[in-house]
C-alpha cells in the first residue's frame, strides 16, 4: 500500500471523477443525498494510487441529534458496511452483502485498506462527534483487529436476510402467515409505490408517528427521503385499505440486492388486517419481481432472547446471522468502560 495514498472529501465539487458507483451505501448518490438533508453531512475517505485512481472508499455519514437527556444536542457517525473496493481487471468489489466470487486474498488486502480508512476517519471525526458507529458488516470478523486497534468496541447484533433465488418466497413462510396474508388481501389491501406528494405526506406522517417513541430509532429529514424516492436506487411504498395508509416501507437497491431500509405500520388501529404483515410481504415479493438475490433487513436489533421485532422477520423464512456492530466514543473513560463491559 506504499504507492496508496489516503484523501478525505466533504464537499461534491472536489470528489474524483473514479468513484464507483455500484455500491449505493459508498457512492456519490449518498454523498449528495446526504448533503441535502438537514442535519446531515457526508464524508467521504479513499485510497488511490498515484495516477488518481481510486482503488477503495468508504462514506460515513454524521448526524445532528437532539436527545431528552443530556448530551441534548450531539453529533454522531454511521458507516454502513466495508466500503467499495477495486479488483485487478477494474471493477468493483463491495463487501456489504453478498458476493460470493470475493477470494481470500481479496478479503485480507480489502481488510489492509479498511484499517488505513478507518484510522484516517477515527482522526477526523475525533474533534466533531460524541461516537462513530460501524454496522451492517457482511462478515463478522472482518476489520475486527483494525477496529480494536483503533479504539473501536464491538456489541453483538443481529442480521437477517431472504433469499429471493434459490425457492419461491411462499414456500418460506408458515400456513399462519399465509392466511394473515389472503385475509389482508381479500379485504381490499394494496402496496403502491410513492410517487405524488400525497402519498409522500402519508409515508412521512405513518414513519413519523411509528417511531416517535423510540429515541434510538433515528428518522432523517424529508428531504432524505424524497431524495430515495427520485433516485433510480431507492423505492418508497405505502400499504392503503381503502382511503387509510396503514404500512409503509423505504427500501434501496445496490448491486442486485434489496435492502429494507425504513419501515412502519399501524398494528394496534388496524389489527384485524395485520398491517406489519402485508406490508414486509409485499416488499419481499417486489424485490423478488425485481430479479434481487436477497433482501437484507438493515435493523433487527440486539440479539436478547426475546426479541419480537426479530422474531416477526423470521416468520418470513429468513435466515439468521449473528455480527458485530462497533463504536468508539469521543470520551475516553466511557469508551474505556463500555469496552470493558462489552469485552
Amino acid at each position: 500500500m506504499n504507492d496508496l495514498t489516503v484523501h478525505t472529501y466533504s464537499t461534491k465539487d472536489r470528489l474524483p471523477s473514479s468513484l464507483m458507483e455500484d455500491n449505493f451505501f459508498h457512492s456519490r448518490k449518498l454523498f449528495e443525498l446526504s448533503m441535502m438533508t438537514p442535519r446531515h453531512k457526508p464524508y467521504l475517505i479513499t485510497m488511490e494510487n498515484d495516477e488518481g485512481l481510486v482503488i477503495a472508499q468508504l462514506l460515513a455519514l454524521v448526524r445532528y441529534r437532539a436527545s431528552l437527556l443530556p448530551p441534548y444536542f450531539y453529533m454522531q457517525c454511521r458507516v454502513l458496511g466495508e466500503g467499495t473496493y477495486r479488483r485487478a481487471d477494474g471493477s468493483s468489489c463491495a463487501l456489504y452483502g453478498h458476493d460470493s466470487n470475493r477470494t481470500d486474498e481479496e478479503t485480507e488486502y480489502h481488510a489492509q485498506l479498511f484499517s488505513e480508512m478507518i484510522e484516517a476517519l477515527k482522526k477526523i471525526m475525533d474533534r466533531r462527534v460524541l461516537f462513530i458507529e460501524v454496522s451492517n458488516l457482511s462478515q463478522k470478523m472482518f476489520g475486527y483487529r483494525s477496529l480494536k486497534r483503533n479504539g473501536f468496541f464491538p456489541i453483538k447484533w443481529m442480521s437477517i436476510h431472504n433469499s429471493l433465488h434459490s425457492r419461491p418466497a411462499e414456500e418460506r413462510i408458515n400456513n399462519r402467515l399465509k392466511r394473515h396474508i389472503d385475509y389482508s388481501i381479500s379485504r381490499g389491501v394494496t402496496t403502491v409505490e410513492v410517487h405524488s406528494n400525497e402519498d409522500f405526506n402519508a409515508f412521512i406522517k405513518l414513519l413519523r408517528r411509528h417511531h416517535w417513541l423510540k429515541p434510538r430509532r433515528y428518522i432523517p429529514a424529508n428531504e432524505f427521503f424524497k431524495g430515495i424516492m427520485e433516485d433510480a436506487h431507492g423505492k418508497l411504498s405505502i400499504t392503503r385499505y381503502q382511503k387509510n395508509v396503514i404500512g409503509c416501507t423505504a427500501i434501496v437497491y445496490s448491486q442486485g440486492q434489496a435492502y429494507l431500509w425504513y419501515s412502519a405500520y399501524r398494528r394496534k388501529t388496524f389489527a384485524y388486517l395485520h398491517p406489519a404483515d402485508i406490508t414486509i410481504w409485499n416488499a419481499i415479493k417486489k424485490a423478488q419481481e425485481d430479479k434481487c438475490e436477497h433482501i437484507y433487513f438493515m435493523d433487527v436489533g440486539l440479539p436478547f432472547q426475546k426479541n419480537r421485532y426479530r422474531e416477526f422477520i423470521l416468520s418470513f423464512g429468513g435466515k439468521p446471522v449473528s455480527t458485530y456492530r462497533w463504536f468508539h466514543c469521543r470520551i475516553g473513560w466511557i469508551n474505556k468502560l463500555l469496552g470493558n463491559i462489552y469485552s
